[in-house]
């Protein structure tokens, strides 16, 4: 938390920021072209907001892309915003809420990036033991997890089938990326969809998610991508404000035990 409000404390960080909350996924040279500092200035900033975990940074072939991380936002809310007059704490509020707003961009997609005190062959357990994702998620796959392999989802008692749902990378306890699941009208019934957005949700092309699990001392670092959205995306909104818990609750069940209980 020390080196978040540290980074947080330079007003050129603060610049880059809000450069990556107006157009998220930007490669070094657009960071440097929309801001009055040099290449190596740019550099250094973006090294302490990485540090901090502000930062998160995704490579797409050769060049890397840059997204904000809102969790450690949230870890200073929640601990600091309910002990202290609101009011007094109206900018880190403001900051909190710009970045989890998701923005308008050319490159949308969700990013996220956690720490979990377990192992990585812990965590790929949990990312496809169905007796795990069950509990943590409500969803269960069956697959046998090597790449190019057929998932079937079943959620909310619907069982989702279909030849394009497959596993697009497998690197047990390092890598795991899959298409995301058809949207058929059974889910919409079961979810309480209403026509209109299950239609705009059943046009989108179909997206992908991506676990990067990294050892980092005695924890392991969680990065979750999930991309391959359009301009605008229904679907992106929708997965956005999913994620965070479903990540949280995964956390909690590998460190203590217990899942969180549903969003209200």
């Amino acid at each position: 938390m020390d080196e978040v409000f540290k980074a947080l404390a330079d007003a050129s960080r603060r610049r880059l920021l809000d450069s990556l909350n107006a157009r998220n996924g930007q490669s070094l040279r657009e960071l440097c072209a929309g801001l009055d500092m040099t290449r190596q200035s740019v550099s250094k900033h973006l090294a302490v907001l990485e540090a901090a975990d502000l930062v998160t940074t995704v490579w797409r072939g050769r060049e890397k892309l840059h997204y904000l991380n809102a969790v450690p936002i949230n870890a200073i809310a929640e601990r600091w915003i309910s002990r202290y007059d609101r009011e007094r704490v109206r900018a880190l509020a403001d900051l909190k809420a710009a970045l989890e707003r998701e923005p308008m961009n050319d490159n949308p997609a969700f990013v996220y990036t956690t720490y979990i005190n377990t192992t990585p062959e812990r965590l790929w357990q949990a990312l496809t033991d169905p007796a795990f994702t069950r509990r943590y998620w409500g969803v269960t796959f069956t697959s046998d997890w090597t790449t190019g392999s057929r998932m079937t989802w079943e959620q909310e008692g619907v069982t989702i089938a279909d030849p394009a749902q497959v596993v697009l990378e497998s690197e047990p306890y390092r890598r795991l990326s899959y298409s995301w699941h058809t949207f058929t009208p059974e889910l919409a019934r079961a979810f309480g969809m209403s026509e209109e957005l299950f239609a705009r949700m059943a046009d989108e092309p179909r997206s992908k998610v991506t676990f990067e699990i990294e050892p980092a001392g005695e924890m392991v670092k969680l990065t979750v991508v999930h991309d391959g959205f359009t301009p605008g995306s229904t679907v992106l909104e929708a997965v956005g404000g999913g994620w965070p818990h479903i990540l949280s609750s995964l956390k909690t069940l590998l460190e203590t035990g217990e899942e969180l209980p549903g969003p209200s």
